[in-house]
């Protein structure tokens, strides 16, 4: 669409121009990560070794004319695959609906005419008009500024708007970098503050600067996750053992008895018995049930596996702006020239009436609609304390007159103030300390007085503003705002507040052992009054250009005692990271703008904020908290250490309960007995029981004790000796109780059916009481937990039904080969559940809490 208004001087692009210029550059846009295909998710799934173990058995299985059993294992693979799928499409919608940066349509100058055009179709070229409130499409050169002000914290990572030149002479050859007053050229994707100008796009799309940022991620690698590289190498380990006993048991079974089929399929049976297939699917199944609870707690995560790895965090690095604090100026302290203060947070709901004045005046210096965050703040004031009535004047029908804007010479802008009731007009001035001193005329005492209260604020991180009123008789206004007879009002202090959340947030990461650590663009005084206000107070402080100073071995023997970074670059950011990295730290890095997103991508774990932070930061991170919450981040730690914890659980049951079903699988072989398991029971065993039963361990709670410990060592297996000599005892116990439960069925005279629903009847509740053993790592009790696991009662009540049919249920027993269960076979199915429960509380009373933690 058009408008009617004409720019004469300024006639812009040609049509055509533009056009050619659009198919030759591209169109101005930032390009997202690919996402995946359902075939890429499936085939990512279908590298994990152990799934892989599921579909060659199933394969076997069919090729030997088992249909059934194969048919059960190629349905669950297909399901692990769907759960992923879905996942993946979950999420990316997910991370789609939080495109909300990107500005749909951009005004410009083409033939001489203001036009309104999609973003995407601004060129190298274009004259774009910049106004208040609006993005920045592209970046370029400032050809007219009008009191033009801007802020690019999403580059810089400083919340306070720097102001903008219209350029002199020719375009120089060199692009400037953010930050700092006075700069004739914008950057795409910030945010016009104030004022008002045109801009000659010079760069678009990937050749901007975030652009630059964004292109620049391709160069780095992402993570692989620990507990993935831990997986594989048990998997490893546990094909080799399982093949060479299904091997030796082949062997044996041939020699013994002459059958060699059958000897191959009870071979394949022990194989599959011994092979902890449920490995993959605790793992998928954990870390997708944890991306859904997290997710009720406004975090998402993109990756899986970043939950787990949150867990096990050494270090969190987090940004300033936005993040710990709420991205937006407050007026913290006004400060009258005698040195009296009053701080509207600490002192009370009354507001002094020796105050009122500097804060009347320093709204009047402010436009009556801000966009400025430190403009806003002036009218906040008056919101906070409506009995006090700040804006007096403009409800007594006060307009404002004139408009005396910033000046490089002069950092101070001036309103000036009429009303039809009374003569004269009334002045309030405000900006740069040394400016208004300057307006007013302040020498000598006065002077000193001044710089001194302006560095006593600056030192507690304040950004200091004077202000200073006058009024005029005279008739016509002066030229220049130094020609007022300007009286100090006194000095207002501002802040980007901090969250309420984060000190109890940093509190609960420091008791558990992770170290918090803040980046910064911002100076080291206002990063130091932020750390300590947040609780960050247990290193120094080092600035950037000291970062420069120091080479990658002499930044890592520092980096331990550092607390916070001030002042510092985006390669230094990555630079901090790394230095991390090296020295063994397991890294997570919080972030919101284009400058976060390289440190982003290369620390184990990115967090970035959802609201507020830019495609860049979230495609290049792996956590993205929906609400932009600081307290969400202790929240996905406990998470993440509950997940590890309860895989490792589920873990010790996996390696526990496969011994008693190996071990029964082996027995007949060796002692002559009718076959115990088959093919169809192992099978039903893994793909049905063993992996319900895991699901209980998902929704354990938490222990008590979580968030005190110290972070795990990121080098430490999932699988140690002690757990695993722990598993090992439990599953010998259990395969002792089983063999002499069977010998006694043997020797009873049963039939084959009713010795093998025996047998089965009690590796069922052998099982069972693994399960429950396994709950926790201290005892079988619920005390030291915090909360109830619903989903271990309803698994006793669908494993009773399965249970109830399978030995009770006489067609239901003949499809498995059983006989349904006789008094005597009950009885001592009983009594021995009753016996290995006893004996496993004991031994884990014992030695449990001295193996397992």
């Amino acid at each position: 669409m058009t408008d009617s208004n004409a720019r004469p001087t300024c006639q812009g692009l040609s049509h055509d121009e533009a056009e050619a210029r659009l198919a030759a550059d591209g169109p101005n846009e930032l390009s997202g990560a690919k996402k995946r295909s359902i075939i890429a998710v499936a085939a990512g799934v279908l590298r994990e070794p152990m799934l892989l173990f599921l579909l060659a058995a199933g394969a076997i299985y069919l090729v030997l004319g088992e249909l059934h059993d194969a048919l059960i294992l190629m349905v669950f693979a297909g399901l692990t695959i769907v759960i992923a799928v879905v996942q993946e499409a979950r999420t990316e919608k997910a991370i789609d609906a939080l495109r909300d940066l990107s500005m749909p349509q951009a005004t410009v100058i083409r033939d001489g005419r203001r036009q309104s055009i999609r973003s995407r179709d601004v060129v190298r070229g274009d004259l774009l008009v910049l106004s208040e409130g609006g993005r920045v499409a592209a970046d370029g050169w400032i050809v007219e500024a009008d009191t033009l002000q801007a802020d690019e914290a999403i580059l810089t990572g400083e919340s306070v708007a720097v102001s903008k030149a219209a350029l002199t002479g020719e375009e120089p050859s060199e692009v400037p970098v953010p930050g700092g007053d006075g700069i004739p050229y914008a950057y795409s994707g910030t945010l016009v503050v104030r004022g008002a100008g045109l801009m000659r796009v010079h760069a678009t799309g990937p050749r901007t600067r975030i652009g630059a940022i964004g292109q620049s991620l391709t160069t780095l690698g992402d993570e692989t996750p620990r507990l993935t590289l831990q997986t594989r190498k048990l998997v490893r380990w546990f094909a080799a053992g399982g093949i060479g006993v299904s091997v030796l048991a082949i062997l044996l079974y041939g020699f013994l008895r002459g059958g060699w089929v059958d000897a191959l399929l009870s071979g394949i049976a022990l194989a599959m018995s011994l092979l902890p297939e449920e490995l993959p699917v605790v793992l998928t199944l954990f870390m997708t049930m944890g991306a859904l609870r997290m997710s009720r707690s406004r975090v998402l995560a993109r990756k899986g596996t970043a939950i787990e790895t949150l867990g096990a965090a050494t270090v969190l690095c987090t940004d300033k702006t936005g993040t710990l604090t709420q991205n937006r100026m407050e007026v913290e302290e006004l400060r009258l020239p005698d040195g009296a203060a009053f701080r509207p947070d600490e002192d009370g709901v009354t507001f002094p009436e020796p105050f009122r004045g500097l804060a009347r005046a320093g709204i009047l210096a402010c436009p009556e609609e801000p966009f400025d965050p430190m403009e806003k703040a002036f009218h906040q004031l008056d919101s906070a304390f409506p009995e006090v009535d700040l804006k007096d004047r403009q409800d007594s029908g006060w307009t404002l007159h004139h408009h005396y804007p910033l000046a490089p010479e002069l950092l101070a802008m001036s309103h000036v103030w009429t009303s039809e009731e009374q003569d004269g007009k009334f002045i309030a001035a405000k900006g740069a300390p040394e400016a208004i001193a300057e307006l007013c005329g302040l020498a000598g005492e006065d002077l000193r007085a001044v710089e001194a209260s302006v560095a006593d604020m600056a030192g507690r991180g304040l950004r200091v503003l004077g202000v200073a009123e006058a009024c005029w008789e005279e008739g016509a206004l002066p030229d220049s705002q130094r020609q007022f007879d300007f009286s100090f009002a006194g000095l207002v202090g501002l802040a980007d507040p901090l969250r309420e959340s984060v000190p109890d947030a940093v509190r609960t990461l420091q008791s558990a052992g992770i170290r918090v650590v803040m980046i910064t663009g911002d100076y080291p005084a206002t990063a130091g009054a932020i750390a300590d206000k947040a609780g960050i107070t247990k290193g120094g402080i080092l600035a950037g250009e000291d970062i420069a100073a120091l080479d990658d071995e002499e930044l890592a023997e520092r980096i331990g005692s550092i607390a916070v970074f001030a002042r510092v670059m985006p390669e230094q950011k990555l630079r901090i990271v790394r230095a991390l990295k090296a020295a063994g730290e397991v890294v997570a890095m919080t972030g919101d703008g284009v400058n976060d997103a390289p440190s982003l991508k290369a620390a184990h774990i990115g967090v970035a904020m959802g609201q507020r932070g830019t495609d860049v930061a979230r495609e290049a991170s792996s956590l993205v908290l929906l609400d932009d919450d600081f307290k969400s981040i202790p929240v996905a730690v406990r998470l993440g250490r509950r997940i590890y914890d309860n895989i490792r659980k589920a873990t010790e049951f996996i390696f526990a309960v496969h011994l008693p079903i190996g071990g029964l699988a082996l027995t007949p072989l060796l002692t002559g007995w009718p076959i115990i398991l088959g093919p169809v029971h192992i099978a039903l065993l893994e793909m049905i029981i063993d992996p319900v039963c895991s699901l209980s361990f998902e929704a354990e709670p938490e222990e008590v004790d979580i968030m005190q410990r110290r972070p795990r060592d990121p080098d430490s297996p999932l699988v140690t000796r002690a757990l695993l000599r722990w598993s090992v005892m439990q599953g010998c116990l259990a395969l002792v109780f089983l063999v002499t439960l069977a010998a006694w069925a043997n020797f009873s005279g049963m039939a084959h059916e009713q010795f093998r629903a025996t047998c089965f009847a009690g590796l069922i509740c052998a099982v069972l009481t693994l399960v429950f053993i396994n709950r926790s790592f201290r005892t079988a009790g619920g005390d030291h937990r915090a909360g109830h696991n619903v989903t271990f009662v309803v698994i006793l009540g669908v494993t009773g039904l399965i249970y109830a049919s399978l030995f009770l249920i006489q067609p239901v027993a003949d499809l498995f080969h059983f006989a349904v269960l006789d008094p005597r076979s009950v009885a001592a199915v009983a009594v021995m559940v009753a016996v290995l429960a006893t004996v496993l509380v004991l031994a884990k009373r014992r030695f449990g809490r001295r193996i397992v933690r």
